[in-house]
């Protein structure tokens, strides 16, 4: 049975127990066939990008207006067909990476919801960063990117991890470069694109073209929400208002015509990573080390390759209030794109809603609309059926696949499930005096 909003009877009541063959076949193909890095290989991904129905250019995509799209797509980069397939070329193009191993995809694989399924990335000689990879999906709807915020456009952002030593590991742009510059192809394909010669930054706005195109919006809960009432059960609107209402969900992650994929774009402290860090010193440390280089590639090599990682947000702005902060992810596509938070440190959507059920991980910094919520076990999993209706269609059997998987895990393990502290049974001072 399908997680869609359609098809909810089953789903809102947790008893989606008949998962569609072809998804479980589609999801055991995919890990069959792991390549390096626990990627698909990239023909493959190519194939299963080609089979998604991608516009062949940036366009606006349907129900989206354009007066706002207009915002995301920069008049220097307009996406045209000989830019999206460039930049398509690039994003599974292991020869941009030191030793010929790590595209884009790897990360970012077209198998796993454009993300990669694993708790923290791997890059070149094996070596693991601090931060779990957000898709690709709808990553033109965000304000800047990265976890932290550090790049502020697409463009910015594409640039970063070809140079980053412990991702694809390029010592620098004209290394990047030297793997492709003799290639006649991609000469005819730069001059095509941008009427120049092989070139960084046409480099990196290809990359950003490809990916504006990668909009996955399209779920039964956006012809509800167009005002096609009968798109969703009346049990579905039931939970679309708890979603909205006593699960406060929408505080961070209103959907909206003018929000289509459920992010606020601001930075908050949720606590996740108060479990195992001293903030207060680790932001003291921080800005010992940022005074002598504060730049762009400082800050990504802090956030990935240090446990300045955990600050977040605060060390791109040095701003108390971001300490430990982090950007709010979209809820689009969420069922696919696991595991959740900065650090993947939580494995499926039942660990995101105890997490946020229990009142988060306190700390002095914990956002201040973060406390307990008091939610039944049969509204947590309402909440979390309801979170993976809102995956495009076109992943349907990814997601699916995933609900069981998560499922059969979250009846194993809850390990952030905490009721007491949720109903306020047990405040968090009680439970520190306790400790003493």
């Amino acid at each position: 049975m399908s997680p869609r909003v359609t098809r909810t009877r089953a789903s809102m009541g947790i008893c989606m127990a008949v998962l569609a063959s072809a998804g479980v076949y589609a999801y055991a193909e995919a890990q069959a066939t792991d390549q390096l890095h626990g990627a698909l290989a990239m023909n493959q991904q190519v194939a299963k990008v080609d089979g998604l129905s991608l516009s062949k250019s940036v366009v606006v995509p349907q129900g989206v207006s354009p007066a706002f799209w207009a915002t995301l797509v920069p008049k220097d980069n307009p996406g045209t067909a000989a830019q999206v397939a460039l930049g398509k070329k690039l994003y599974f193009d292991t020869r941009l990476s030191k030793d010929g191993t790590v595209a884009c995809a790897t990360c970012h694989d077209a198998s796993r919801g454009f993300a990669d399924r694993r708790g923290m990335a791997e890059g070149v000689g094996g070596q693991i960063g601090r931060r779990n990879s957000p898709t690709t999906l709808n990553a033109v709807f965000m304000h800047t990117q990265f976890w932290d915020g550090r790049a502020s456009t697409l463009e910015d952002q594409a640039g970063l991890p070809i140079i980053n030593p412990i991702e694809m590991g390029q010592p620098n742009e004209a290394a990047a470069l030297a793997a492709i510059a003799n290639d006649a192809a991609y000469q005819a394909d730069f001059k095509a694109a941008y009427g120049g010669t092989v070139n960084y930054k046409d480099l990196t706005k290809a990359l950003a073209a490809f990916e504006r195109t990668l909009v996955f919006v399209s779920a039964p809960f956006d012809r509800f929400a167009r005002g096609e009432s009968n798109a969703i059960s009346a049990e579905a609107r039931a939970v679309w208002a708890l979603y909205n209402g006593k699960a406060r969900c929408n505080a961070c992650h209103q959907i909206s015509a003018s929000n289509p994929i459920g992010s606020d774009n601001r930075f908050h402290n949720i606590g996740v990573s108060a479990r195992h860090q001293n903030f207060e010193k680790l932001a003291i440390d921080a800005l010992k080390t940022l005074a002598g280089d504060d730049s762009q590639e400082k800050q990504d090599q802090l956030a990935l390759q240090t446990d300045f990682s955990e600050l977040g947000r605060f060390v791109v702005t040095k701003s108390r209030a971001d300490i430990g902060s982090f950007k709010t992810e979209q809820v689009r596509n969420v069922g696919v794109t696991g595991p959740y938070m900065h650090d993947g440190s939580l494995q499926t959507l039942w660990d995101v809603i105890d997490h946020y059920n229990k009142g988060g991980e306190v700390n002095p910094y914990l956002d201040g609309g973060i406390e307990p919520l008091a939610l039944s076990e049969t509204e947590i999993n309402q909440l979390v059926a309801f979170l993976f209706t809102l995956t495009d269609d076109r992943l349907r059997e990814q997601n699916d696949a995933e609900f069981t998987r998560q499922r059969d895990l979250a009846q194993k393990q809850r390990p952030f499930r905490d009721n007491d502290l949720a109903t306020r049974k047990v405040y968090p001072f009680e439970r520190r005096l306790g400790a003493k």
